[in-house]
């Protein structure tokens, strides 16, 4: 068998397949169509305690790290660096 010939009728045939089923789709309308919920779920309430409770324990954690860092370790994460440099073509720039 010619593979040319046969590779012809292979897409002949999908052809037909697909007009077969787009109009079995069609058919069936509005009842293909059904809407998916997006987004997120919603919670019960022991679900949404849950997540309470545990976000608590978390900010908990948290403050308590926190204060257990040294002021001056604090302080100096939030202050500038006292030289910037800035690299640009032909030389470099202090601020």
């Amino acid at each position: 068998m010619d593979v040319n010939k046969a590779l012809r009728e292979l897409h002949e045939e999908k052809r037909r397949l697909d007009i077969t089923i787009a109009a079995l789709e069609a058919r069936l309308g509005n009842e293909k169509r059904t809407h998916r919920r997006r987004g997120r779920k919603s919670m019960s309430a022991e679900e949404r305690q849950e997540v309470s409770r545990r976000m608590s324990k978390y900010w908990e954690a948290r403050r308590a790290a926190s204060a257990s860092v040294p002021v001056d370790a604090q302080e100096s994460r939030f202050e500038p660096q006292s030289q910037t440099r800035i690299a640009v073509a032909g030389g470099s720039l202090s601020a």
